[in-house]
């Protein structure tokens, strides 16, 4: 998985332990747990355009949902609450949608 490339799997595995359970992910934790936070600009730009599957330059709701497979092939799907937060948390425009910088801030809030 390119994601596992520029972090280390155990962080990576520590992270997705960490939120496992229904309800329990929470973005900033995941961030830093997973390494993401002390990335470069380029790094956390790289992991953006992994995330963004489509290509869109956004992530919609429906990459959030997906958001720790991109970590992990193995792990959960967020429910939807879940995703329906961390899309309120990253969308500063009111778009529907978390742009790179938005995603930028996210991770480096």
């Amino acid at each position: 998985m390119a994601l596992a490339a520029s972090l280390k799997e155990a962080d990576i595995t520590a992270a997705l332990a960490a939120c496992q359970a229904a309800e329990s992910f929470k973005h900033k934790d995941f961030f830093a747990k997973v390494g993401l936070t002390a990335k470069s600009p380029e790094d956390i730009k790289a992991a953006f355009a992994i995330i963004d599957q489509d290509k869109s330059g956004f992530i919609e709701e429906d990459e959030l949902k997906l958001f720790l497979q991109n970590f992990s092939a193995s792990a959960r799907a967020l429910t939807d609450a879940e995703t329906k937060a961390f899309l309120k948390a990253g969308d500063v425009d009111g778009d529907g949608m978390i742009g790179m910088d938005e995603f930028a801030t996210m991770v480096k809030g």
